[in-house]
């Protein structure tokens, strides 16, 4: 009897070896998930929210040039769509994405520093926009320049693409704190000189279906 149970007591203690290995990748596992899980992201700038926009004036921007201090500074975009740096004096900026402006100086700056790494944020959009969603050729958000016409407009964002339906595209404006929607057809702007062809105001946003 005394033999059968210390048999007995052998084997529990044997499967509990065997066991208790197995049981700890899986708890370490599940810690390293949990981690993973509560791990906070990272927050975007201005430009990473918004690749799209494209710069108007008075937008405030921060140029950063990696390893040159003297030629990292906030600016303004000028009345005339420009700002100046030193070394490059007056740089276009109004119509570019914040990408296309960093790519722009970087390729300026080259002819006075080796390799310039350059960086675009956009602090401040002060330019008022418009935008323009569906299929274009390059929808997104518009600085708003003076008069400018939803042709104008769809001529700036590529023209429709072969997708679009040009007897649908509508213009979505806030009116009083309502919508106001506007049916146009792409050819009755075309034929009948300018019927539909709506000046732009702050905030509209064009939709080509």
């Amino acid at each position: 009897m005394v033999k059968v149970l210390w048999a007995v007591a052998c084997s529990v203690l044997m499967v509990l070896n065997i066991a208790a290995p197995l049981a700890l990748p899986v708890f370490a596992q599940e810690t390293d998930n949990s981690a993973r899980i509560r791990r906070p992201a990272l927050p975007l700038t201005g430009s990473q929210a918004d690749p799209s926009y494209r710069l108007g004036p008075e937008d405030q921007l921060r140029i950063s040039v990696w390893d040159n201090k003297e030629l990292t500074l906030d600016l303004v975009v000028r009345p005339d769509g420009k700002i100046s740096m030193p070394l490059l004096q007056d740089v276009p900026a109004a119509g570019l994405t914040a990408a296309e402006l960093a790519a722009d100086i970087e390729g300026k700056l080259s002819a006075f520093i080796v390799n310039p790494v350059v960086t675009v944020i956009v602090l401040q959009v002060n330019a008022p926009k418009y935008y323009i969603i569906g299929y274009v050729g390059h929808p997104g958000t518009y600085p708003l320049r003076g008069d400018t016409s939803v042709l104008q407009a769809l001529a700036l964002a590529g023209g429709l693409t072969q997708f679009a339906s040009p007897r649908s595209i509508k213009l979505i404006r806030a009116t009083r704190g309502k919508q106001e929607v506007r049916k146009i057809n792409f050819y009755d702007i075309i034929d009948d000189g300018g019927e539909g062809n709506y000046l732009l105001k702050p905030g509209d946003t064009i939709v080509v279906p």
